[in-house]
């Protein structure tokens, strides 16, 4: 016969049994290094695909003018341009020449798993450049840079 101390025990451990694992994060520090261009600063959004290309995660957008979001095409595309994708994760946009250094939490399970990080760029009356950069997430391409091929001179990610 079960007493009721013991039932409650019972089922506080079935209740923890029950529960998924809490998927482990880590802090990620993303440096983009821009080309010298002449031009207003640049729009950046920097995220992550899966292994068939298709958009997961924004990381991080730069830029405060939403309204030209639009020309972070690949970004935009994924998003939808949701707020929600993009709130809390922006700031000011990057001036030629100059470095955006942010640090995120990224998931455990996106590292060595076939997923890339991706930035895509563009600079108000200039080129727009989905893809500028894409580099995949491995413990391997950690710290060593990616080379960008619009506005972007250089991407690495730091764990």
């Amino acid at each position: 016969r079960m007493t009721m101390n013991k039932m409650v025990l019972s089922l506080c451990l079935a209740g923890v049994i029950a529960l998924p694992p809490l998927a482990q994060a880590r802090p990620v520090t993303l440096t983009t290094q821009l080309k010298n261009y002449s031009g207003d600063g640049a729009y950046l959004a920097i995220y992550v695909t899966d292994a068939a290309g298709q958009y997961q995660k924004t990381l991080w957008v730069s830029g405060k003018k939403a309204k030209h979001y639009k020309n972070l095409r690949d970004w935009a595309r994924g998003s939808g341009l949701k707020p929600a994708e993009y709130d809390g994760v922006s700031g000011a946009s990057v001036g030629s020449g100059r470095a955006l250094k942010v640090t995120v939490d990224l998931a455990d399970t996106l590292i060595d798993a076939g997923y890339e990080i991706r930035v895509d760029s563009a600079v108000e009356d200039g080129r727009d450049n989905p893809a500028d950069v894409r580099t995949p997430l491995t413990s391997e391409g950690a710290g060593k840079p990616a080379a960008g091929r619009g506005y972007v001179q250089s991407f690495t990610y730091d764990m």
